[in-house]
């Protein structure tokens, strides 16, 4: 339980919160990098102009020992952004961690997930695996799943400690993309039961295998951002080394024709395609762009 004391500092922590996301002010605790994302987004050239933001600070799990607190709590944020004559609303939720000592806030950092493998809940398998295939991706199903999951867990498929990845074979599947390779982990894209391929669940496999496939779900590799359409895939590599780290699906374009994608994991809704606000981002970042075949063979 919260003393009156604890309730006014997370109150005033949360309202500096609200400012740093709203207005870019540092708030006192924050990170290094996430004091680079601020420095990041006050030198974007973007034309889309912040019209209005909405924090939402939510506790959920109070872990007490002795005088020390660990108190996990959901930020949500919600950004109206006008683009000419049209509007979007980007949205993200972040799981983050405050840590109290004798009732003083002693920091507060976003819970970072790194196993992709380790399985939180399995599916209720009642979901039909095998859909009815018209032989053509539908963009806007996918993107329609998209908007509907991305801030939460379809109880029919498994959820993963970090279900970036599956989150997008969801979306890609629900395009009508077909699966192909089962049983084998390391072949095809596939997801049965309790049993998936690596390329349905893992950032990495995903990546290599859009990049190579030349059956079922197949995709074409685009030079720029803005040649991709919504339903598309980029796969992200923040630091450079080699081993791709997350996946996005194209939902929608903004003016100047630059994507705006949704994901999991760091769970997010019209997020602008370069992730510079995100504290992954690197200087070494890599993208690649797919293009997902309108025709499946």
């Amino acid at each position: 339980m919260m003393n009156n004391l604890v309730r006014k500092r997370l109150a005033a922590h949360f309202q500096q919160l609200a400012e740093w996301k709203a207005k870019g002010i540092d708030a006192k605790l924050l990170t290094p990098e996430e004091k680079k994302v601020t420095q990041r987004i006050k030198k974007q050239t973007r034309k889309a102009k912040l019209v209005k933001v909405h924090v939402d600070a939510t506790p959920y799990q109070i872990i007490t020992t002795g005088p020390d607190s660990h108190i996990d709590y959901s930020l949500n944020v919600s950004k109206l952004f006008r683009f000419g004559d049209d509007f979007y609303l980007e949205e993200t939720n972040e799981i983050r961690q405050i840590v109290l000592k004798h009732n003083k806030i002693m920091s507060d950092q976003e819970k970072h997930q790194n196993d992709e493998i380790d399985v939180k809940k399995q599916g209720r398998s009642t979901h039909k695996q095998t859909l009815e295939r018209t032989g053509t991706y539908n963009r806007l199903k996918a993107v329609q799943y998209a908007e509907r999951w991305w801030n939460d867990y379809n109880p029919d498929y498994p959820e993963f400690t970090d279900n970036c990845t599956n989150f997008i074979s969801q979306c890609l599947h629900a395009g009508g993309a077909p699966m192909h390779g089962v049983p084998v982990r390391d072949q095809g894209w596939w997801w049965r039961g309790e049993n998936w391929s690596y390329s349905w669940a893992v950032a990495h496999s995903l990546r290599w295998y859009l990049s190579g496939s030349t059956k079922g779900l197949t995709a074409k590799e685009v030079e720029r951002a803005e040649e991709l359409r919504p339903g598309d895939i980029i796969c992200y590599d923040f630091d450079g080394s080699g081993r791709w780290d997350h996946n996005a699906i194209v939902v929608r374009k903004d003016n100047e024709r630059q994507p705006l994608v949704n994901a999991q994991t760091a769970n997010s809704r019209n997020r602008f395609w370069k992730y510079e606000d995100s504290t992954a981002w690197t200087e070494n970042i890599k993208y690649k762009f797919f293009a997902i075949h309108d025709q499946f063979s």
